[in-house]
């Protein structure tokens, strides 16, 4: 890449300055420096490098289709860009309750558990996407604001007619503030403290390119081993190594398929904060590795960022950590490559030993939970501040978890509680200890934008229906998996928290079982069909969950629909929660079919289904052949594959 020099003169106070240099950085990405970055950048802390090879395979562009105009102010750095009153916004992170983002104001702060619609979340990402064929990635790891044409500039709109066809006259209110014209035209982004920063521009044509491109400049996407998309089970937090035996060896004897094993915060000597050691509840772990291996099923472990006393890595840590300690453990600055390198040196002998895979817990930050995490005004060695580490703690986490598995030579799917910006190529995919079923089906397509998977996690359910439409949402997303980690028994012998720990049978444990065991072995049959789809997402930078107006930027239809989504190129996935006997299902343009019945149903419509409770309602483009496996108990026996045709006329 050709370096770009340093922009113009700061602004003069309340004025824009147009931004000059536009450097084509990559095919289809542009670079706009504006004024003195920081030094510390999701961009300049990357670990992964852009894919060249799949930028340059995509529609070729000649013109950034955004400019940028910028002011610095005692606040730090604006930048801005014109908005079109057709133009639809998303992006931005995990946003668990804002989907088309027109009309908001988003403040990208990492937060555990967001109370409201305000941008807090457990992975705020500063890129965002249009249908007007264009993304915007700010690189920064500040806690920028985002206004999304929610702000209008005193002397920028004429008075606009309100709902109902009432006039706004200027008699009235100020048109500042009337009702309507508080919609703006702009898309303005504040970044606090900083006096300077890059902005990277990635054309479309269209918004499914856009996101591709920003997903190809962040590396490609994951593609993870195929046991990571078999059926993943959490025990209980108080198992010991003779009960994750037992648990897992029953799974089996119940006809349960499963691939992963995750054993909560007990296994270690000291959790929080983190040993990185067996703890005397597992008095043999590579016994139990090796017969959980012998069922077919690989360990995935628990554990947190921050490094207990008695860690062997503590010391040498010590310089390379925060000045504020959580849980009385060393905070990583995950920013230096060197303390990456030691913390993985910890856990390359759990690597070598046959773990799978981490959960990467609490490396977020708490607001409304205790306030347990480290403060924003923390310092690192590597210049970083606290709020700049927030940002950032959770993928550059990723990084040195991954360099253990690099130094063993295998591959790893994981969990993340934070991730940010250029998260794309890493094989960690986000959850939350929220637990709101119609967020957790809206997440699936919302964090499509952002280069985010995204686990909605089965833990425990009010009654049967509620297990059950939870399972199918799981089953079609990037993780299915049950989280037992409070319950002693799986959630389908008994929903009642109280009756499972007591150990109690529900007297239709069986029936709901035996629809769990039909649901589990439905996501084993796709499993051929998922691994394809995230071989495209590696090549081409396409999520292999995305929402609908990826795949349909022209109709408008789906622009606000975020509680179905496609998974691969041919599948159309519409969950329900136990609050619905029925549902609304848009289709997009062009034939489709039910799954379970074969029906042709036209596109650019809307059907109400009511399926049975042991349904989930999937649809499949007419004339797709789809790839299924004959469901079995671990992705390592798949060796048969049907091919499935969805059509009336034999495939061309």
């Amino acid at each position: 890449m050709i370096d770009i020099s340093v922009e113009e003169p700061v602004a003069r106070s309340g004025a824009f300055s147009a931004a000059n240099t536009y450097e084509q950085v990559y095919p289809g990405v542009w670079r706009v420096r504006i004024l003195q970055p920081e030094e510390v950048t999701p961009v300049s802390t990357r670990s992964f490098g852009a894919d060249e090879d799949g930028l340059s395979s995509l529609p070729h562009v000649d013109v950034c289709p955004v400019r940028v105009e910028y002011r610095r102010t005692s606040r730090g750095i604006e930048v801005r860009h014109q908005l079109d009153d057709s133009e639809s916004i998303y992006g931005l992170g995990l946003q668990l309750r804002n989907f088309r983002l027109n009309g908001r104001k988003v403040h990208l702060r990492v937060n555990a558990d967001p109370q409201n619609d305000s941008g807090d979340s457990h992975a705020p990402v500063p890129f965002y996407a249009s249908t007007g064929g264009y993304g915007v990635l700010v690189d920064t790891a500040r806690y920028g604001t985002v206004y999304v044409g929610s702000a209008a500039r005193r002397s920028e709109h004429s008075p606009r007619s309100m709902s109902g066809g009432a006039s706004v006259g200027t008699d009235s209110l100020p048109v500042a503030y009337t009702r309507d014209s508080a919609i703006g035209s702009e898309v303005l982004t504040e970044v606090p403290h900083a006096g300077g920063v890059d902005v990277y521009i990635f054309a479309g044509p269209n918004i499914r390119e856009a996101v591709q491109r920003y997903n190809l400049f962040a590396g490609g996407g994951a593609h993870p081993p195929r046991w990571g998309l078999g059926f993943w089970y959490r025990t209980a937090t108080d198992f010991t190594q003779e009960d994750v035996t037992r648990q897992a060896t029953e799974l089996r004897a119940r006809g349960i398929p499963c691939d992963v094993i995750g054993i909560e915060p007990g296994w270690q000597s000291a959790a929080y904060s983190c040993s990185y050691g067996w703890s005397d509840r597992f008095p043999h772990p590579e016994r139990m590795v090796d017969d959980l291996a012998q069922l077919g099923m690989r360990v995935n472990l628990w554990e947190h960022g921050f490094v207990h006393r008695s860690a062997t890595i503590h010391d040498e840590l010590l310089p390379l950590s925060g000045d504020f300690r959580v849980w009385d453990g060393l905070v990583p600055d995950f920013v230096e490559s060197r303390a990456q390198e030691v913390f993985a040196s910890a856990h390359v002998p759990l690597v070598d030993a046959g773990i799978a895979g981490f959960k990467l817990d609490e490396c977020d930050n708490s607001d409304f939970t205790g306030g347990w995490s480290f403060p924003e005004l923390s310092s690192f060695p590597s210049g970083a501040d606290g709020e700049q580490m927030h940002s950032l703690f959770g993928i550059r986490y990723q990084d040195a978890t991954l360099k253990a598995f690099a130094a063993s030579g295998e591959d790893t799917y994981g969990l993340t509680r934070n991730s940010h910006a250029l998260a794309a190529p890493y094989p960690f995919v986000l959850y939350s200890d929220l637990y709101d079923h119609a967020e957790f089906i809206h997440a699936i397509a919302q964090s499509s934008f952002s280069g985010l998977l995204w686990a909605p996690e089965v833990r425990h359910a009010t009654d049967s229906v509620d297990l059950i439409r939870r399972l199918q949402t799981a089953v079609f997303s990037p993780i299915a998996m049950v989280n037992a980690w409070y319950l002693a028994q799986p959630p389908w012998i008994h929903t009642d928290t109280t009756a499972n720990l007591a150990g109690e049978r529900a007297a239709d444990a069986e029936e709901i079982e035996e629809v769990c065991r039909q649901l589990i072995r439905l996501r084993m049959r796709f499993v051929p069909y998922l691994d394809a789809a995230f071989a495209d997402y590696r090549r081409t930078g396409l999520p292999p969950f995305r929402a609908l107006v990826l795949d349909h930027p022209d109709d408008i239809e789906t622009h606000t629909i975020s509680d179905e989504f496609m998974v691969g190129a041919d599948i159309l996935v519409a969950p329900m929660t136990a609050q619905q006997t029925e549902r609304s299902v848009y289709l997009p343009h062009g034939r489709w079919r039910d799954f379970w019945t074969g029906e042709l149903l036209t596109g650019g419509t809307r059907l109400v289904v009511s399926p049975s409770i042991s349904q989930i309602p999937v649809f499949v483009k007419d004339g797709a052949v789809i790839p299924l496996a004959v469901a079995v108990m671990s992705t390592d026996e798949i060796d048969e594959i049907e091919w499935v045709h969805f059509g009336d006329a034999p495939p061309r």
